[in-house]
């Protein structure tokens, strides 16, 4: 019985292992930088032996791309089957997107960005890698959600390829600042505040204009007070007003 029970339990004990040794590399990475941490600072953290690592990773670069691939492909993942839903407002998707990705700045994996930023003339390959499989499918992400809100007349027309690169650009600053300016005082960061500072700007300048109306007032018409009014979809968001903004979603 006890040797069944100790099998069993190795087992476990294995299965658990490749998960165990990408948390551990990826503590790594994020702490020393790709350059400066060795399969043995990885092996020891992990608990196991280096020729036991060497069983599921074949060098530091395949471990490397693994830990990237479990750190932030699910994130994505979600982006992407969020966005394809199209049941919500575009300005509403735009919000949980940049919001979804300041909640993510203090976990371990925010530092993978500035990583490939700082390494990427020494090691070409790792830089390729994520440029293909990471950043070409969160700006297609970014992508979508213009498109969908340019087809729904909610934003203007628009340069979507370039417009995307402006709304990541600040995302990107924010952890590269977490994981350099800020890492000895990080009470003077709130990711949170940035992004939705950038959300309101954002959407000031892609809202669609509406039809003029005429603002109620006591003087006549003519004398020059009608103006333009369109509503402002900040405003709404950050009032609750999630049901006001889904009623102007077309199907």
């Amino acid at each position: 019985m006890e040797t069944a029970e100790h099998a069993s339990r190795w087992r476990r004990r294995k299965a658990a292992r490749p998960a165990e040794i990408l948390a551990a590399a990826l503590d790594c990475f994020a702490e020393r930088g790709f350059a400066a941490t060795r399969l043995d600072d990885v092996a020891h953290r992990a608990g196991v032996t280096k020729g036991t690592l060497y069983l599921y990773f074949s060098n530091k670069e395949e471990l490397f791309k693994a830990v990237v691939n479990q750190a932030v492909l699910p994130n994505i993942e979600r982006a992407e089957a969020r966005i394809a839903a199209r049941d919500a407002p575009a300005a509403l998707l735009l919000e949980e997107l940049m919001i979804g990705w300041s909640q993510l700045a203090f976990e371990p994996a925010s530092a993978i960005p500035k990583i490939i930023v700082a390494e990427a003339g020494n090691f070409p390959e790792l830089a390729r890698f994520y440029r293909e499989e990471i950043v070409g499918r969160v700006m297609a992400v970014f992508h979508r959600v213009l498109r969908l809100g340019i087809e729904r007349r909610e934003f203007r027309e628009a340069d979507i390829y370039n417009t995307a690169l402006c709304i990541v650009a600040p995302l990107l600053l924010t952890v590269l600042w977490r994981h350099s300016l800020s890492r000895d005082d990080p009470s003077l960061f709130d990711p949170e505040a940035i992004c939705r500072a950038h959300l309101r700007l954002l959407l000031q300048g892609l809202t669609a204009p509406v039809a003029p109306v005429c603002e109620a007032t006591d003087l006549p018409p003519g004398s020059g007070a009608e103006r333009n009014i369109r509503p402002d979809p900040v405003a709404i968001i950050g009032h609750g007003g999630t049901a006001a903004l889904r009623e102007t979603a077309e199907p």
